[in-house]
């Protein structure tokens, strides 16, 4: 448990560190997003396959720096539809990697690495720290009162076939903290710049439902790759690709939210 909290107090220490400004913050998300892809790449190797790594490392380099340029969605289509040239021809070109080591690095530069590009993105918007306090907070509300509706009332299985521990009534006490959540952000955007009372109510909850499909979809990774953990990079929480699981759905939740609304 000490292990547990002093990583976290680590990862909260740097996140914060590299927050302030822009240049850290993009390099913030490509560097997680780089880890996630190393993480990926060395489970794959499990299933008897070998994906391309460094095409999704070229990806997320690319990405990181027209996201910093604001380019705009032509440039950053086109860097992945070039990395996904790549990653094909590396299947021809390589013997190790062939037809299946070719399709797992499709799937890697789309998950993880197209999420994290979104974060890049998100992360030099204008609305970057009130995408990512909501995205951050009504992830991790979510996930504790997910824990405490399962542990206390939990009986009915969410997917047992993906994550046996789940249940239906974590997940709903999960969603209902999302009026928490709502309320909290919305009382810290008031005071700097205020977001209506509804769009924050609104976007917590869809946001907390994303984040825990986002767990679900990585649980179903890892259970078809027979792991309980990407890695044990963080002691105590296991990979980064563990913990970004929720948040790269909920703060991409967040941010079409937020534009949906015209904040």
């Amino acid at each position: 448990m000490k292990e547990r909290v002093r990583s976290a107090i680590i990862m909260i220490a740097i996140t914060l560190a590299c927050m302030p400004l822009a240049p850290t913050r993009v390099l913030f998300f490509a560097v997680a997003g780089g880890l996630c892809a190393y993480e990926y790449s060395k489970n794959v190797e499990k299933l008897e396959a070998r994906c391309t790594l460094w095409v999704m490392m070229v990806y997320l380099a690319v990405q990181a720096v027209l996201s910093y340029l604001h380019v705009g969605l032509f440039a950053y289509s086109v860097c992945f539809v070039f990395c996904l040239y790549l990653a094909l021809f590396s299947g021809v070109l390589h013997k190790e990697v062939s037809g299946r080591g070719a399709l797992y690095t499709l799937a890697g530069l789309t998950y993880p690495c197209v999420l994290f590009g979104i974060l890049m993105v998100i992360s030099v918007s204008r609305i970057w720290w009130q995408t990512l306090v909501l995205g951050c907070a009504s992830s991790w509300i979510c996930d504790t009162a997910a824990l405490f509706g399962g542990t206390r009332f939990g009986k009915h299985k969410l997917a047992p076939l993906v994550s046996p521990k789940k249940t239906w009534e974590g997940a709903i006490c999960g969603s209902l903290s999302s009026l928490v959540t709502g309320v909290i952000c919305w009382a810290i955007f008031r005071a700097v710049s205020p977001i209506p009372f509804w769009v924050c109510m609104l976007t917590s909850f869809v946001a907390s439902t994303m984040g825990q499909i986002g767990d679900l979809a990585e649980s179903l990774l890892k259970r078809m790759i027979g792991v309980k953990d990407f890695s044990n990079l963080i002691p105590g929480h296991g990979g980064v690709f563990d913990r970004a699981d929720s948040l790269l759905f909920s703060i991409p939740t967040v941010y079409l939210c937020f534009l949906l609304a015209n904040v």
